[in-house]
Formats: structure tokens, sequence, C-alpha cells
């Protein structure tokens, strides 16, 4: 099948809800463009699968986008860009459509570290399978070799976002235990990422149990800014997005399981439409 050359809307995929609050930050920064944002929930969570897997899976709906036309696609997803997105950049692209891009959510992450850390030490606060993937101590090392960092697996909190939990007197303590065992193992940590696109809804609560003098990072902001420096230092991929200011909502899973989730992780109505990959 030849894909189309034809300027079409910017991709965000993310296995389920997270991804909004990375969309949510896109349409912020860059309002004109188009966006096609597509959740695989049926499949979710993609944190506990392994990497052929969470490969196998983000490949095909990547395929899905492109088919959709889009030229550029976002993974929204933490777990993805860690197990995915390089075997796609490096082998798939160049037998796709060579002149299509892809990129992540970790990267963007580990650039701004570098300006924001002053003690170069730093934690992150991610799934299980996105620590075990080392792709943050990876990507920063390749960057700030000198930067320490300090991660923490969060197994709990997924669940309590996607559950509507996170503002609950029990997420308080979920919260609090790994804020505190991410700083036991280095005091003199000064940035923490959220590594995962999940927990910009409790936040909040994160603060609470950080110390004062820690700076927080939420990655849409990030993804955000280089998205719109990567289309500044290409403009023959900008010539190749639509500029209508739409949104589209798409998931693998029921509609009325997906569209009131999403409006919580999105900050405003969601109203997706069902598909299937194949």
């Amino acid at each position: 099948m030849t894909l189309s050359s034809a300027p079409g809307p910017i991709g965000v995929f993310d296995s389920g809800f997270g991804g909004l609050t990375i969309l949510r930050e896109l349409v912020q920064t860059l309002p004109e463009y188009d966006y096609l944002y597509l959740g695989d929930n049926a499949r979710a969570p993609y944190g506990t699968r392994s990497f052929e897997t969470v490969y196998r899976f983000t490949l095909e709906c990547v395929q899905y986008l492109f088919d959709q036309g889009c030229q550029l696609v976002v993974l929204a997803c933490n777990t993805a860009s860690a197990k995915a997105l390089r075997t796609i950049q490096q082998y798939d692209l160049p037998a796709i459509d060579p002149d299509r891009r892809v990129l992540g959510v970790i990267r963007p992450s580990a650039e701004a570290i570098g300006r924001v850390s002053l003690s170069n030490r730093i934690g992150v606060l991610a799934t299980s399978g996105t620590v075990k993937s080392e792709s943050y101590l990876l990507e920063i090392a390749k960057l700030y070799p000198q930067i320490q960092v300090f991660q923490e697996a969060c197994p709990m909190w997924v669940p309590l976002v996607e559950n509507g939990e996170y503002n609950s007197p029990g997420a308080d303590y979920f919260v609090k235990r790994h804020v505190d065992a991410l700083m036991r193992q280095c005091a003199d940590i000064d940035t923490v990422i959220l590594g995962c696109t999940h927990y910009p809804l409790l936040a909040e609560k994160i603060r609470q149990y950080l110390p004062s003098h820690v700076t927080l990072l939420s990655q849409g902001q990030l993804v955000a800014d280089s998205l719109a420096d990567y289309l500044e230092r290409h403009p023959g991929m900008d010539s190749r997005l639509t500029r209508q200011g739409s949104l589209t909502f798409l998931t693998t899973d029921s509609t009325d399981l997906f569209n009131q989730p999403a409006s919580r992780f999105f900050g405003r109505p969601v109203s997706a439409q069902f598909v299937t990959l194949s």
C-alpha cells in the first residue's frame, strides 16, 4: 500500500488515557494544527507487557495513524517510547515511508533536565515497565553524563488515576510512600520528572510530599515546547501538517468507557469514535 504524501493531522498515540495530558499541552502551545488522537484502550495497559508485545502493538497503531494521513506521530506514552520508538525509527520508518516521523516523550524530558537541575541529582517517578527499560538513565547519560539518576517505580499510581481516586485520602498513602522512597535514595535530588503521562493528575499530592526545594517536571509542556522547536527546525515537515485547529479522538474500546475518563485527562469534554486496527 502506498501512503499519501498529502498534508495531514499530527497523530498522537497512547495505550489509553495518559497521552491526553500530552495532547492538552500540544493544543495549548500549538492550537492551529489538526490533531488525531488514538487510544489503544482495548489492549491497555502496556506497562506490564513485554518489549516485543509493546513494539508490535505500537507499530500497529502508528501504521493506523499513517493510514489516516498523519505525516508525524507523537508517541505520548512512556512505555511505547521506551520499548518501541527506537526500533520503529531505525527499522520500520525507512521501509514504510522515510519522510514520515515518529517522536517520543522521553528525550524531550531528558533534554530539559540539564537546564533545571543544579545538584546534578535527579529523580524519576514512573511505571515499573519504564523503570526497568532504563530509558531515562540512557537518554540522560547521553546528554548529561555528569547527572546521576534515581528511579522509583510506582505501580499503584496508574490504577488510582484511572479509577478516579487521585484526589482520595487513599491516594496520599501511595504517593507519600513512593516519594519518600525516592528521596531516601539521595537527599540531594533537586529535580523530579513525572515519567508517566497519568501522573500529572497526581501532581498536587506529589508536591505536598516532595521537599519544597525540589522542582517537579510534568512532560506535557516539555513535549509541546520540543515539538514547537522541532517544527521550526524542520519546515519541510511543518508544511506537511494541516492547520484547521481540529481535534479527533479515536479509541479501540467502547466510547462509553472512554469519554468520561478521557475528559478528566484532557480537561474538557471528549467525544471519541470507535475504531478497529485491522
